[in-house]
């Protein structure tokens, strides 16, 4: 196994710093990117760049700010000169009836897990393409092809677009010579902080009327519902170590999609069939090149 140079966004909580302390452990430079690394998460900082026996670096990047993004990006080539690795993590989710949310409160949640990956692409991928290799690597969300409880709207859609960018970015990645994996993990009540530091409606009055109506209670019903499906020992920790395996693969071999869901709400069936019909149409069209990616020539 070689040292690679990764990047992984959203590392301060979660599946990203789980991701981040795991490849660490594997021998890799971990930059571990995070918001405010100075302020509110300086203490998440400190304990990963403490953990013995790893590099991991943690490292100032809002997926929300282009300028932070392209800064973020110069500093890691300009330190190690190169970047290996980009996974694609920052997320955040909204909890409470479609349409309590402003149209802005969706397009934050937009915002952050799908143009933050852009932000972030168009900053690494010059650099990827340029030297014809590189792995991206993306959190997905088994909501995209698996069960969807009501009152997870705003995040279940942007997750659902970041899905298929991906899976586009991946075409048009391949004859670059840079591989994609996505990963899809289930729903977890422990182990993230999804559900704790959910965003919630900034209609209140909208809000009222569901819980004065025939959805009285529902959103505790929905999270009530969803706790009791997802097994006790349900750990997040998997996830994290999936993405290692995967990065420290060869060329060539590493898997276009991993799942990992305690619950099995279905997604490993319904992308197996999404993703077969999408192949399919390729090699209709004649473009049966774009599923793998290629090896880079060195002439």
């Amino acid at each position: 196994m070689s040292n690679k140079i990764i990047l992984v966004t959203g590392s301060s909580s979660g599946f990203g710093r789980l991701t981040a302390e795991a490849l660490g452990r594997a021998g890799h430079t971990v930059y571990a990117s995070m918001r405010d690394v100075a302020g509110r998460n300086a203490n998440n900082a400190a304990e990963l760049s403490a953990i013995a026996g790893s590099d991991i670096r943690p490292i100032e990047l809002d997926v929300q700010a282009e300028p932070s993004v392209n800064a973020a990006i110069e500093k890691i080539i300009a330190e190690s000169g190169q970047i290996d690795v980009v996974v694609h993590n920052a997320g955040h989710m909204m909890f409470g009836p479609a349409e309590a949310f402003t149209p802005e409160q969706f397009a934050q949640q937009y915002d952050v897990n799908v143009l933050g990956t852009q932000r972030v692409n168009r900053a690494a991928l010059p650099h990827m393409r340029g030297r014809r290799e590189g792995l991206l690597v993306w959190v997905s969300s088994s909501s995209s092809a698996g069960g969807t409880p009501p009152y997870l709207s705003p995040y279940f859609a942007a997750k659902a677009a970041m899905d298929s960018l991906a899976v586009l970015y991946a075409r048009e990645l391949a004859r670059w010579g840079i591989e994609t994996t996505i990963v899809v993990p289930g729903a977890f009540t422990k182990g993230t902080n999804h559900f704790p530091n959910s965003g919630r409606p900034a209609d209140q009055a909208r809000l009222a009327e569901y819980e004065a109506g025939p959805y009285a209670g529902f959103g505790e019903q929905v999270q009530k519902a969803f706790a009791e499906i997802v097994p006790d020992d349900a750990d997040p920790a998997p996830v994290a170590e999936m993405i290692a395996e995967v990065v420290d693969m060869p060329f060539g071999e590493r898997p276009f999609r991993i799942h990992y869901d305690p619950t099995e709400d279905g997604a490993s069936v319904g992308f197996a069939v999404l993703d077969r019909l999408r192949a399919e149409m390729l090699h209709r069209v004649g473009l049966s090149d774009l599923l793998k990616p290629h090896a880079a020539r060195h002439d």
